[in-house]
């Protein structure tokens, strides 16, 4: 059975240098919804992390299940947004809402000894909460940046960025990552 990833059993004994990523959670063609308000800010933070030397990974979901109609393998739906600046092939499949899921991604994280995580995308409600605690649950650093994540339900962001810090998330907009 493989292991789960999380720092302890990832970053090679004693070092304390941590390596960052910004984490962009499921921006595609089958996210119709208010991405387009967000798309902007993510291709700035992805700009940010160009500049200042942070991995930038990007996650997509994959719906294997029969009963569904969005995100459905090698369909246009589960493709990564035409308007998402693509800065690397750092680009992993999930199934289910926790990108933790993804062994690539884990493993990712291991070789690269990531410890800090910058989290855009969507949906709050669901992939980018359940990444983020589950993050968190693993004792990584977590940072959401408020400006860079949507939901199908906009009324619950708010919401959701109290859920994030509670579970101990921090929460930035870009222009305070920026300064």
């Amino acid at each position: 059975m493989r292991k789960k990833a999380n720092k302890s059993n990832c970053l090679s004994g004693g070092e304390t240098m941590q390596k960052k990523a910004l984490v962009i959670i499921d921006i595609q063609n089958d996210i119709t919804k208010h991405y387009k308000d967000v798309i902007g800010t993510i291709n700035k933070a992805v700009d940010w992390a160009v500049n200042n030397r942070v991995h930038v990974v990007y996650i997509r979901h994959e719906n294997l299940s029969s009963g569904t109609r969005t995100f459905k393998p090698n369909t246009h739906g589960a493709a990564l947004a035409p308007d998402l600046k693509i800065v690397s092939k750092n680009i992993f499949t999930k199934s289910k809402g926790n990108a933790l899921t993804s062994e690539e991604f884990t493993d990712f994280i291991c070789k690269n000894e990531i410890g800090d995580f910058y989290i855009a995308g969507a949906d709050a409600v669901a992939c980018v909460k359940s990444t983020c605690y589950n993050l968190r649950k693993a004792d990584y650093g977590v940072t959401v940046l408020s400006d860079c994540i949507t939901s199908y339900d906009k009324r619950k962001i708010v919401e959701m960025l109290h859920y994030y810090e509670s579970k101990g998330s921090n929460i930035i907009c870009l222009e305070d990552l920026l300064k």
